[in-house]
């Protein structure tokens, strides 16, 4: 009967449960316990909270003094799993409960915070301990990289790097800059601190702040000269090689260059000729001349850091006119030469004197009706140069790659069997990559370099 007595009481209010109390007790029905004798108030009534302390007898009153309000209600804030005693021992008005009952609480949150506080402990030292030894094992395979590696020099401020990502076999971001202390890589996959990538080895992969992988490297003096800051349009590195054997430019020779545009020629002549080479580049507009010297410092100053040598100064810039100029050229030989003009044939007669017999003057046209008005104007003339080739220097590129399935693994050659039974794949076959087992894509890749110039050679013959 006392148990659905305690049932019936959570569905009363706090007045009428008092009532019942009262009589139940005059009769003697039930016998109330000190942790019995009220119900907690729901009521909003600032009445009803007076009322609860004249209500209850004095010798019903328990003889200790309750703990203070903000402890109690920090005790019954605390989610976690009760008992049947305590549920129903929250429904009671605070100030009748008895000090077991207390007591109780008490050791129970003591022991779901040392719980609590020991789990979180151990979860921040597991976590502080597993990022511990990421970091050691970072740092040791790094080491263990460099220490592989002789003469490999870590990547420094200063330094011009190039930074890649590809996806799906395209080429979604590519960008050269240069190594700056507190500046970052800013993309549409994320940011890249400066101060992240020095110290590191050149090849690396380094993440994004989006988790997107980055390749960063040293760029070749070809990829330099692609994406390197310029005004006009470059020398391609595919013409500038063909020039170079047209010329047949090797260490020591004195080449003269007109038309420095952003220096991109001006680089590859550079390293052709070496330390005891030199170049005389020379450009008529002064925006292309000085944005040639720049790209060429640049490039110097990357090699200096990177290698710990300087790149021979062995290029000469000029700003002038080769048709009018004449002080520049005098008592001056030149093994080749390399011209990057609208109108060359204009320039060829004061530049022929001062090239050596059976060399090579290498043209860059752009169209070919410059090439035509250039055949036209030698056959006008009476220099003594013979054209003997005119080319278009073209690439293609193919994509070859492995097949691959829609869920990216691999695909695999399905060998004819005779017999039934040996079609299905073997068990113990299974996770084998034997050679030749996937088929690959081979075609022309579907973006092609479009057409850049043609290229004429004339050379030097005395009759």
């Amino acid at each position: 009967m006392a148990y659905g007595l305690n049932l019936g009481l959570l569905f009363m209010t706090r007045k009428f449960s008092r009532v019942c109390f009262t009589c139940f007790e005059r009769h003697n029905v039930v016998q109330v316990q000190p942790f019995l004798c009220g119900l907690r108030s729901f009521a909003s009534d600032p009445d009803d909270s007076k009322g609860d302390s004249r209500s209850s007898d004095a010798s019903l009153t328990p003889p200790f003094t309750s703990p203070s309000l903000s402890h109690r209600a920090s005790l019954l804030g605390r989610r976690r799993p009760l008992s049947p005693l305590e549920r129903l021992s929250q429904l009671l008005p605070e100030d009748t409960l008895s000090q077991e009952v207390w007591d109780l609480r008490d050791k129970r949150n003591s022991e779901v915070d040392s719980l609590e506080s020991n789990t979180e402990n151990d979860v921040k030292q597991n976590c502080q301990n597993e990022r511990l030894e990421k970091d050691e094992a970072a740092s040791h395979e790094q080491a263990t990289a460099h220490a592989s590696v002789s003469g490999e020099k870590l990547i420094c401020f200063g330094e011009t790097l190039l930074a890649e990502y590809r996806r799906n076999r395209r080429m979604e971001f590519r960008k050269m800059f240069q190594l700056k202390e507190g500046l970052k890589i800013h993309s549409n996959w994320g940011l890249i601190a400066h101060d992240d990538i020095e110290g590191h080895p050149a090849g690396r992969i380094l993440h994004t702040s989006m988790g997107i992988p980055i390749l960063i490297r040293r760029p070749s003096l070809e990829e330099f000269t692609l994406f390197m800051k310029r005004g006009p349009a470059i020398t391609y590195p595919k013409d500038a090689s063909a020039m170079l054997t047209m010329m047949d430019v090797t260490e020591g020779d004195c080449v003269l260059e007109s038309g420095s545009g952003s220096g991109a020629m001006s680089l590859f002549l550079s390293r052709a000729v070496g330390c005891k080479g030199n170049v005389l580049s020379m450009e008529i507009r002064e925006d292309h001349y000085r944005r040639a010297v720049l790209n060429y410092q640049r490039w110097r100053s990357s090699w200096s850091i990177r290698h710990g040598e300087e790149w021979p100064d062995n290029v000469h810039f000029y700003h002038g006119d080769l048709i009018s100029v004449g002080s520049q050229l005098s008592g001056r030989g030149f093994n080749s030469v390399a011209l990057d003009m609208i109108n060359p044939h204009l320039a060829l007669p004061a530049v022929v004197p001062h090239l050596h017999s059976g060399s090579v003057c290498a043209v860059y046209q752009a169209n070919i009706t410059q090439v035509i008005d250039l055949m036209e104007g030698l056959r006008c003339s009476a220099l003594p140069l013979v054209c003997e080739r005119i080319i278009e220097v073209q690439y293609r590129d193919w994509l070859v790659a492995p097949s691959l399935k829609k869920d990216g693994t691999f695909n695999r050659r399905k060998a004819p069997f005779e017999d039934d039974d040996e079609s299905e794949p073997r068990e113990d076959t299974e996770d084998l990559t034997p050679f030749g087992d996937v088929p690959y894509i081979a075609r022309p890749h579907p973006e092609q370099t479009s057409h850049t110039a043609f290229l004429v050679k004339l050379r030097k013959i005395l009759k």
